[in-house]
């Protein structure tokens, strides 16, 4: 048997020759997955639990505020802002989305002629830019607008809508007059020439104390139509001037009962009508009176039950 010779072919062992074997082809190894880029902020949004999109946007919008901060101080950045708004603002006109059309709703003519000038809204302003919060605080600022609702109406008309709060009197009070709502509160834009038929509160305090006598009053139309003035005394109870001169002393509590003895004693003796100095209902029990011609003496008294 022939031995196996140094440097011979592997396959021959001993003289014989090893079959060849048939080897399976190799299976193209398969490329090693690339692990995706996933910067800092990135990672810290999607370890929010967000979707991948949301977490890229927020990514992004945290990236983008941190180069508006550094270019913030630039003014070349500015310009270049306010050219880009520019631009915008040009092209939502051509499209037709401007401020062609104010409407006011809820006002008097007076009224929205204020509204209007505060609202401060140009025509062929672009309507999309408006903020309607901002408009709406301009328009709760007028005295006469107790609350307001801003609507915007595509392509071209913004609505105005308000409350109007009612003037209620006018109140003279350190030299000057002003007109005031049914809460005592001051509408300054009203002109008190304007309002000669409501009635002409008087005094400190007069204001905020108003709404509560006027509503006693009012019911009494013999004895409103006769009045001149109602004057606040030490903000604690009213005097009554009449249009003839005379005078109706109210107590400072029990407005309403005094008022229904000056009812009664009206309703017999017509004392509205005949004309009096002073009408004194302070004391609950005892109604005094002066007639017109009773001079200094001191005053009758009138039992006003």
């Amino acid at each position: 048997m022939a031995a196996a010779m140094r440097g011979g072919s592997p396959s021959r062992v001993r003289g014989r020759a090893r079959p060849k074997v048939a080897q399976p082809p190799r299976r193209p190894a398969k490329p090693a997955k690339s692990k995706p880029y996933a910067p800092a902020k990135l990672a810290a949004a999607q370890s929010l639990g967000l979707a991948p999109l949301t977490a890229v946007s927020l990514a992004a919008l945290i990236a983008l505020a941190g180069v508006a901060a550094v270019l913030a101080t630039d003014p070349r950045v500015h310009r270049m802002r306010d050219q880009v708004v520019a631009n915008v603002d040009n092209g939502l006109i051509g499209l037709g989305l401007r401020v062609a059309a104010v409407q006011v709703q809820g006002a008097t003519p007076a009224a929205a002629a204020d509204i209007l000038k505060a609202a401060a809204l140009g025509k062929n302003q672009p309507i999309l830019h408006l903020d309607l919060n901002a408009l709406r605080g301009r328009v709760e600022a007028v005295g006469w607008v107790k609350s307001a609702k801003i609507i915007r109406l595509l392509p071209d008309t913004i609505v105005i809508a308000v409350t109007q709060r009612q003037s209620m009197a006018v109140w003279q009070h350190a030299g000057r007059n002003l007109v005031i709502d049914s809460e005592g509160r001051a509408i300054p834009e009203a002109d008190p020439g304007q309002f000669t038929d409501l009635p002409l509160v008087v005094g400190e305090g007069a204001d905020q104390a108003a709404p509560a006598v006027i509503k006693l009053l009012r019911p009494r139309g013999r004895l409103m139509d006769r009045l001149d003035a109602i004057v606040r005394v030490d903000d604690r109870r009213w005097d009554l001037r009449t249009k003839d001169g005379g005078l109706i002393e109210l107590p400072a509590d029990g407005e309403a009962a005094a008022l229904d003895q000056l009812d009664k004693l009206d309703q017999q003796s017509r004392i509205l009508d005949l004309g009096f100095a002073r009408i004194d209902l302070r004391d609950p029990d005892l109604v005094a009176v002066r007639p017109r011609d009773a001079g200094p003496t001191a005053p009758p008294a009138a039992n006003g039950a």
